[in-house]
């Protein structure tokens, strides 16, 4: 399973989807547990696509064995102009939730941050980390608001579902994944997946078709 970084978003990717990422647009590669990963490079003047962003496509079908055939090395320039023809017509973007959990900026707020994505399963009231660092729970949650977007109840959430992404990827059970990122039971960790990124994760990850 593959993680791909662009910028401050991360794209879990496994055999169900690939990206297509234009030139010359900064990224950073991550494999989970044993991985091959299959890329093929396109010429810019034979791209017709007008993607200027990384864009998920989805890989399940036909667009994933047109990838596996163009990264055989002996393709004539024909054949692989032919497959790249082809490629263009049935690769489609997938609508994709990215996770946003930004850092606050004041001290203490970013203490319980950083505590927080040290271990997701921490489960500690901002009552009893603004204890620990020095602040009221009135005032973290503000900081919070303010500096992040979102309350600390949304930013721990996408903190744990961002953490059990690669989790699923590399094939962990649901519930082994609930449990490691500090759910109570698989059907909490569901729903909240479902509500944050649209779909269950065995949707996500095409399995059980």
């Amino acid at each position: 399973m593959i993680v791909i970084a662009v910028g401050s978003a991360s794209f879990v990717l496994p055999r169900s989807r690939a990206m297509f990422l234009p030139a010359g647009v900064a990224h950073a590669v991550i494999a989970e547990g044993e991985t091959m990963m299959l890329s093929t490079y396109v010429p810019v003047a034979r791209c017709p696509l007008d993607w200027n962003d990384a864009t998920v496509v989805d890989a399940s079908g036909l667009v994933g064995e047109l990838i596996v055939y163009l990264c055989r090395d002996h393709l004539d320039v024909v054949e692989r102009v032919r497959a790249e023809s082809v490629l263009w017509d049935v690769a489609m973007p997938m609508d994709v939730t990215t996770l946003p959990f930004p850092i606050p900026r004041d001290d203490r707020a970013r203490a319980v941050a950083d505590g927080v994505l040290a271990d997701v399963t921490d489960n500690l009231s901002l009552a009893e980390w603004g204890r620990a660092v020095g602040a009221s729970a009135r005032t973290l949650a503000r900081r919070f608001d303010d500096e992040t977007g979102m309350s600390f109840a949304q930013w721990r959430t996408n903190a744990r579902l961002a953490a059990a992404l690669p989790m699923l990827g590399a094939g962990r059970s649901v519930q082994d994944v609930a449990l490691a990122v500090g759910y109570g039971s698989p059907s909490a960790f569901v729903s909240a997946f479902k509500r944050e990124i649209g779909s269950t994760p065995a949707e996500y990850f095409g399995r059980g078709r």
